[in-house]
């Protein structure tokens, strides 16, 4: 339930997707050429409660956006979206299911798999041509505004080392860190491990210039891997591309992977993340909406002559 805490919201702008903290107040911005409407959803720091839902006041080619003064970084947030329910032609918008902002830089909770992150009713005959009214709010991860300014990346230089002289040495955050005994236990299968100075001297030593991350953005456990008692390890069905993956975190938090990209910078060493956009949660037209669907276009997600998704 919605409570009655007022929020102002503006014009804002359309120049810089996801959510933006300019010091006074955030912007949101999120892409969509087929959206009849778009609400921006507030949550309480236990991203449980819904403290106000605002409608997106502005669309500027094909971007809805608003801006919402004094809020603060660290509010949580997420977007429900309106317009035609048409699988035939490859649209499936369903207001009832809370999405998780592409452009997000930092999820909050876990996906607790369950049918209402799916469009249409998932036992019906019919399938994807029925239409689905639960909330999908309780059972999916919260967006957060983050402060850029605690990134801190004006007085850093990446390295730029030419592919003629590249080297790149690929290896996966915690299968590198979780064994490795020169790195202090509370850090072993985290960011801050992979940044751990015996990480970054190990890779060093072997003369590598460019270490490559397989993903490190957020992504879920797949519900048929959890039917069979396993996880997702090597993390290819994100949700977040632009959030890092929260099972990587140590003690500090977002920050341990800053300072993880830093230590490689620090000693040389480029960062590549490998990030592949068509491998999402979602899957195909049957798969559930969380965050991607919002623009089901062709200008954003492959479609085929019958409407099906491209995975």
């Amino acid at each position: 339930m919605t409570t009655n805490r007022a929020f102002e919201i503006r014009s804002g702008y359309n120049h810089t997707l996801g959510a933006n903290y300019d010091g006074e107040g955030v912007n949101f911005a999120i892409f969509s050429a087929h959206a009849e409407r778009v609400e921006l959803c507030l949550y309480d720091p236990s991203g449980e409660h819904e403290i106000a839902r605002l409608e997106l006041p502005e669309y500027t080619d094909e971007i809805w956006h608003g801006y919402v003064p004094k809020l603060q970084p660290g509010a949580l947030y997420g977007y429900r979206v309106y317009g035609p329910y048409d699988p035939e032609n490859g649209h499936r918008f369903n207001p009832n299911k809370l999405l998780i902002d592409p452009y997000a830089r930092e999820l909050v909770g876990d996906i607790q798999w369950n049918d209402a992150h799916f469009a249409y009713q998932l036992l019906h005959d019919d399938k994807d041509l029925t239409f689905d009214d639960q909330d999908s709010a309780p059972f999916t991860p919260k967006c957060r505004v983050i402060d850029p300014a605690e990134a801190n990346w004006e007085d850093r230089q990446r390295p730029s080392i030419p592919w003629s002289n590249a080297i790149i040495y690929e290896t996966h955050v915690k299968g590198f860190t979780q064994l490795n005994s020169a790195i202090p236990e509370p850090l072993r299968g985290t960011f801050e491990g992979m940044g751990h100075k015996a990480s970054v001297d190990y890779i060093k030593s072997l003369g590598i210039t460019s270490v490559e991350l397989l993903p490190v953005h957020w992504f879920p456990d797949d519900q048929h891997l959890l039917d069979k008692g396993l996880k997702n390890f090597w993390g290819y069905n994100s949700l977040g591309f632009f959030a890092p993956a929260t099972r990587y975190y140590g003690p500090k938090g977002i920050q341990g992977f800053r300072d993880m990209v830093r230590a490689f910078h620090d000693a040389g060493i480029e960062v590549i993340l490998d990030v592949v956009y068509n491998h999402t949660a979602e899957g195909n037209e049957l798969g559930p909406r969380c965050h991607l669907k919002v623009s089901i276009t062709s200008l954003t997600i492959a479609r085929c002559r019958s409407a099906s998704l491209l995975h």
